[in-house]
């Protein structure tokens, strides 16, 4: 049992319990291979390791508001003939981020905007960028909450430091004055210094319409399309055809 191995308390004091996940299977095969003590030892701190990269990176993806399944593996490039691979592919690498620009998703409900938009936010968590990823109303929302309890401040910079900022459903809700003067601020503060990737069901030219002020909606929009890559997806929702292909299933059982 791990819990009454005797290893257990000096590899606690060091930190280390961890290893006694894999220490049998280590010792097996370090005798069925001759493994000197140093490679044996290696394999350990392999484990070791691997096993905090995973709780560092399922930290991250919870903080982050990811979904961990809708990642790149999982989205059906067939069903959606007008989304290049090789762009998305070459956004994946994250170099977007590292160069501080940002990526504008656009199209109607249901076609993959949300999917791609959660699947590079985890490729960026994989290369240890810090992400955060909310639906716009949401994150606005919250934020103006914030300011009742004091912590308005501490939220507002966490939004600024991350690398990337996610804000999926752009323009789907009205936003309320103060929402939208602080979607102006953020998107102003992270100009040239922190990148935005922003998704919307609406064209890019109702864009303004949305701040409800031309002098706001005139300066945020002309630094979030700086430096920034677009990609219009058009097509049928992917849930309408996949109820009827469910509603022709039935039809013919």
């Amino acid at each position: 049992m791990i819990s009454t191995h005797p290893l257990l308390p000096k590899l606690k004091q060091l930190k280390l319990s961890g290893m006694l996940n894999t220490l049998e299977l280590r010792a097996e095969q370090a005798s069925q291979e001759q493994l000197s003590p140093v490679e044996f030892f290696a394999l350990l701190l392999d484990d070791e390791l691997e096993r905090r990269e995973q709780n560092r990176m399922a930290y991250r993806l919870g903080a982050s508001g990811c979904n961990p399944s809708k990642t790149l593996s999982q989205f059906d490039f067939s069903a959606a003939p007008g989304v290049s691979r090789s762009f998305i592919t070459d956004l994946a690498t994250c170099s977007f981020i590292q160069r501080h620009e940002n990526v504008l998703f656009c199209g109607p409900t249901g076609v993959g905007k949300t999917h791609l938009a959660n699947a590079l936010g985890i490729e960026a968590l994989k290369r240890n960028f810090r992400v955060i990823s909310k639906p716009t109303y949401r994150l606005l929302s919250e934020l103006n909450a914030s300011r009742a309890n004091g912590s308005y401040n501490r939220n507002f910079a966490s939004i600024l430091r991350c690398n990337l900022l996610i804000l999926d459903d752009f323009g789907l809700q009205t936003l309320p004055p103060v929402s939208i003067q602080d979607l102006y601020e953020i998107i102003c503060e992270r100009y040239e210094m922190g990148s935005i990737l922003m998704t919307s069901n609406r064209a890019f030219e109702e864009w303004a319409e949305i701040f409800d002020n031309d002098l706001l909606s005139s300066a945020a929009l002309d630094r979030l399309t700086h430096h920034a890559h677009y990609l219009i997806i058009q097509g049928e929702s992917y849930r309408q055809l996949s109820r009827r292909k469910e509603a022709l299933l039935r039809a013919k059982s």
